[in-house]
């Protein structure tokens, strides 16, 4: 967990507050007995997750890909390659949703607006250096021209939502 209490807090505000306002039929299926808090999240979604990302195109149809998330700081941060679609898009449209599912057992949704952490030209944000040993460590020093051939975002979320029927499942394989 790379949490501080303050992004645990903010995170646990966000659920609550994104969970409040849904609609009442998402509502009937999350609610508290099947939703994690903010520290089970952040124990839970550790390492690379998959997620389905989607991004608009300029005549605004929709478009969806896979990209390795990192739930780190209480935010999903993900990374393509400079050329590919989804990076033109989020250049113009930063809006996306994202979804990481594990079956009937974990779904976690979430809307929000991306920001570059390397831009190509530009400073990168002030956090870049620790989220690149991050990466490099997970990835390998190697694996990629890090300046160059990728792009690293940070999902900053207006929304999000847990589905978790069973928790204790939940926990007790994120322990193992």
């Amino acid at each position: 967990m790379r949490e501080t209490p303050e992004e645990l807090k903010e995170l646990q505000t966000l659920l609550e507050a994104s969970l409040s306002r849904s609609t009442s039929h998402l509502r009937s299926i999350i609610n508290a007995e099947r939703t994690l808090t903010a520290e089970h999240v952040t124990r839970i979604l550790t390492g690379m997750c998959t997620l389905a990302l989607s991004t608009v195109t300029a005549k605004g149809e929709p478009r969806i890909s896979g990209v390795d998330g990192h739930f780190l700081h209480g935010k999903w941060h993900f990374g393509t390659a400079r050329g590919a679609a989804k990076a033109r898009h989020l250049a113009v449209r930063p809006a996306v949703s994202a979804a990481h599912m594990r079956g009937e057992d974990l779904g976690v949704f979430t809307h929000g607006t991306v920001e570059i952490l390397n831009p190509q030209h530009g400073e990168p944000a002030a956090d870049w250096p620790d989220l690149l040993v991050y990466f490099k460590d997970f990835y390998g020093d190697d694996f990629f021209d890090w300046d160059n051939e990728v792009v690293y975002y940070r999902l900053r979320p207006h929304w999000m939502t847990v589905f978790a029927p069973d928790v204790d499942k939940l926990t007790a394989v994120s322990r193992s």
